[in-house]
């Protein structure tokens, strides 16, 4: 069969190889793949001096031949495939029945790839925050896969959201929730957030970190503009705030958790409450310039590719 493997060579991480079919252990369903996403972990991970990681963190196709013990779906079920340590972009990848979520109906399988890994650390995200209701928050990349996620579920939970997304990026859907949407750090708002979701990195995380009320809260998850958090100790304790910077590393809750969380936001995209933003669509084909594209910020939502 084929499979998305490593190079080690830049500027084209992956490439479609011929590899040993998978042998499918007795809890473990074997998933013919249709649509994979890719995210900044493949394209980390495929960087790393000698790797050899295989791409393919969230998958959805359906299950070619259910597990020998008798668990999970059944033969024909399209499912989302969801492997942490990666592999999924492959024709078969023997998957194990507790990382599998059956997909809703109302949801497509380009839509169900891309939101597996983003929703679940969006959620995790705002379990960290702590409660959302009548609470202020600041939601920086807000265009792309995970910040779109943060400002519509903080919303549905009852925060009043602000989100930085720049003028190309798909925002509008944001706006119609009722968020306010600015797109650049230059019109943050002046004050008074209870808590700042920061992932864009270099100057736009003090920026925000000075619209913070007085113990407030910071959670720095990424650099997504390429540019280290760059903070400035004084300009923050001129404000006199005391705000807290939290490094946040989403972590596994165990594989069924994450299958629970999973199935939990398909519902809620099934039910229209809950929309992931697709910048590209493709062909397996052409992984490795999508990751280019990846690592130069030419691609701000979800990229999803079809295995042929």
């Amino acid at each position: 069969m084929r499979a998305l493997t490593p190079t080690g060579r830049p500027g084209r991480l992956a490439e479609i190889s011929e590899v040993d079919a998978p042998r499918p252990a007795a809890h473990e369903a074997l998933v013919r793949v249709r649509n994979f996403s890719l995210g900044r972990p493949d394209f980390l991970c495929l960087s790393a001096p000698g790797t050899r990681y295989r791409p393919g963190i969230d998958a959805v196709g359906h299950v070619e031949r259910p597990a020998a013990d008798g668990s999970g779906p059944t033969a024909g079920v399209r499912v989302v495939v969801h492997l942490p340590s990666g592999g999924a972009a492959a024709q078969l990848v023997a998957v194990p029945t507790t990382r599998l979520a059956p997909v809703p109906a109302g949801v497509d399988s380009v839509s169900a790839a891309a939101l597996p890994l983003a929703g679940l650390v969006a959620r995790r995200l705002l379990a960290e925050a702590g409660p959302l209701t009548g609470r202020r928050l600041l939601v920086t990349a807000a265009g792309g896969g995970v910040g779109g996620l943060l400002a519509q579920l903080a919303v549905a939970g009852g925060a009043e959201v602000t989100a930085v997304a720049a003028e190309r990026e798909p925002w509008q859907h944001l706006a119609a929730l009722g968020t306010t949407v600015v797109h650049d750090g230059d019109s943050l708002p002046s004050g008074g957030f209870d808590v700042v979701l920061e992932s864009v990195g270099g100057t736009l995380g003090p920026a925000a970190a000075r619209t913070l009320r007085t113990g407030g809260r910071i959670l720095w998850f990424g650099q997504a503009g390429g540019e280290p958090l760059a903070p400035d100790f004084f300009g923050l304790f001129d404000t006199g705030r005391s705000p807290t910077l939290r490094h946040f590393a989403p972590s596994a809750d165990g594989e069924e958790a994450d299958a629970r969380e999973v199935a939990g936001l398909l519902d809620l995209a099934a039910e229209g409450r809950l929309r992931v933003e697709i910048s590209h669509r493709g062909h397996w084909g052409e992984t490795a310039a999508v990751l280019e594209d990846m690592a130069h910020g030419r691609l701000s939502g979800k990229a999803v590719l079809t295995v042929g």
